[in-house]
């Protein structure tokens, strides 16, 4: 009983680490950009494409954050910023059907996979599934 609670405080202790190392650099890059004209920059240009799933241009940040790089990226970004229930719902949502896309792409093409159709499907989805949240919210 000892040895497995030691293992598992080993573990713990490491997934901790490994994910703080993705989870605060992304959070402070976005914290010092809210001091640049950056955000502005990227919210103006995104909230017409984001608009229609009830996302702020901000949004696109978590997007691209969760989509290239992993859904801890996307955490860190998504908190430091100010979003209301129904985005941060309709944002989970649509990164639990695309994230990781660089990194999962690489595993299916091992696998053999259809790269290119499995990606637009999991974008789709992921498109979708905001959509229809905006709308039934």
């Amino acid at each position: 009983m000892i040895i497995a609670l030691k293992d598992g405080l080993k573990k713990g202790i490491f997934t901790t680490w490994k994910l703080t190392k993705i989870i605060i650099p992304c959070y402070i890059i976005i914290t010092l950009l809210q001091h640049t004209p950056m955000i502005e920059i990227i919210s103006n240009f995104f909230e017409p494409i984001l608009e229609f799933l009830g996302l702020p241009g901000e949004a696109a940040l978590v997007l691209v954050s969760g989509n290239l790089i992993n859904i801890y990226a996307a955490l860190g970004v998504i908190s430091a910023l100010n979003f209301t229930m129904k985005e941060i719902i309709i944002l989970s949502l649509m990164l639990s059907f695309s994230h990781s896309l660089i990194l999962e792409s690489a595993v299916m093409k091992k696998m053999g996979a259809n790269i290119l159709k499995l990606n637009t499907l999991r974008i789709a989805m992921s498109i979708l599934s905001g959509l229809i949240v905006n709308i039934l919210w």
